[in-house]
């Protein structure tokens, strides 16, 4: 049987999806990759098909338009308007069409939030479809939508976050959506309000990839909306470190990890010197990953170094905590890996993982662009290092994490519904 799995985003919203197509064609599946094309050889490495989607997210991060969204921050309107912004409509409208070609002779469509197009595919094609989320997405009355501020009000205003933020997302997108639904898949247009309610009504199953215990399940999420555990992607056993990186990790004290994603330009850099004075008033010892801020150009302190790319399952164990910016990947290695994470979040859902993970005794507070200062950064690294209970309530919880199987259970869910 052959799957195609339409994941849009940088690497860090594809990677999981690459570990599940890694699970299912264990499992005896055809699978296929459709992603941005830079992303080409990640993907054709794991020993998976590929097929490229029009944009470059590296490149949109560089124009005006991803500078502000970057510093979109906790504002859900800015942030989501500034996904719309990040491409034109003929590059919104060849993707579409990408997505078409991709799913051609495919079985099913596994499809993310940004790769939805997988959706109404499937719809055309008559095949199955199912969700694939990495961020809690499902109406409830127990918890607002994660991009909400979270206010002492009850169910009806929880449950109605959720319709604002799929009516953001839907109108950002209907008309371009629904001319292409009439004129390439010749099918009817969708209603005002998008394809939700149809998704809730048809019992459509939703597979989030985190794990329960950092997200537990609200107990008015319909049955057929499943929590598996991480989608974890291990590349350690493929990856030699340079001796000049084992040798600094093994001297004492243990250092921290600081990477921040896909940030770029002016951001990135300003985020590149306030680690470092951060990291030298906490008098501590760090790994600086990514190029993102081009650290390996600068002329750095004995006591930080810097690296393009390490693979975060050999890295994290291996340091004393992790600074980042709250992506759902970063945040779920340094989880597993059980040392305290220090997050500094700038958008969309990162803000909501920082909170999660302070809420969970795992890390300090998360600190918001508005307040951080290379003091404020230092004395977060230094509680994150020298709180035991945290350190305990981290190594506690990356344990349980450790024991799910995520790729697992999503793999027999994508059996039952797919195969149904």
């Amino acid at each position: 049987m052959r799957i195609t799995i339409t994941a849009i985003g940088s690497r860090g919203d594809v990677q999981p999806c690459v570990a599940l197509g890694i699970g299912l064609k264990r499992a005896g599946y055809q699978v296929r990759i459709a992603a941005y094309g830079l992303l080409a050889d990640f993907v054709r490495r794991h020993d998976l098909e590929f097929a490229p989607i029009t944009g470059n997210p590296r490149e949109a991060m560089e124009t005006q338009a991803g500078q502000a969204w970057q510093a979109s921050g906790e504002n859900a309107v800015k942030f989501i308007r500034g996904i719309r912004n990040l491409a034109t409509f003929e590059q919104l409208r060849q993707s579409l069409d990408d997505t078409v070609d991709a799913c051609r002779g495919t079985d099913a469509i596994l499809y993310s939030v940004m790769g939805a197009a997988g959706y109404h595919v499937a719809e055309m094609m008559r095949i199955p479809s199912l969700y694939l989320l990495l961020q809690p997405l499902t109406r409830s009355r127990e918890t607002p939508c994660l991009f909400a501020p979270t206010l002492p009000l009850g169910g009806s205003y929880k449950w109605w976050t959720y319709i604002v933020y799929e009516q953001l997302l839907w109108q950002m997108v209907r008309v371009p959506i629904n001319q292409w639904r009439r004129e390439s898949l010749k099918l009817k247009p969708l209603p005002l309000r998008g394809p939700f309610d149809g998704l809730y009504k048809n019992n459509e199953p939703f597979i989030y990839g985190f794990s329960r215990y950092v997200v537990p399940r609200p107990n008015d999420w319909p049955p057929e909306h499943h929590i598996t555990g991480y989608w974890f992607l291990d590349d350690a056993n493929d990856w030699s470190p340079p001796s000049d990186l084992s040798d600094f990790l093994a001297r004492e004290p243990k250092p921290i990890y600081i990477g921040f994603g896909s940030m770029s330009g002016h951001s990135a850099r300003r985020l590149a010197d306030l680690s470092i004075e951060a990291v030298t008033l906490a008098n501590q010892r760090a790994v600086l990953l990514g190029g993102w801020a081009a650290a390996h150009e600068r002329d750095l302190p004995s006591h930080i170094y810097a690296i393009d790319s390490a693979p975060h399952d050999w890295l994290f164990p291996r340091v004393a905590a992790v600074v980042h910016h709250g992506g759902a990947g970063t945040t779920a290695a340094g989880l597993r890996a059980g040392c305290p994470s220090v997050i500094l979040p700038f958008m969309g859902d990162q803000p909501y993982w920082g909170q999660r993970v302070h809420v969970l005794g795992v890390g300090p507070k998360p600190i918001l662009p508005k307040e951080l200062t290379a003091r404020r950064l230092a004395d977060a690294i230094t509680r994150a290092i020298t709180d035991e209970e945290m350190k305990q309530r981290a190594v506690a919880l990356g344990e349980k994490i450790h024991a799910e199987d995520g790729v697992a259970r999503a793999v027999e869910l994508v059996r039952r519904y797919v195969e149904r």
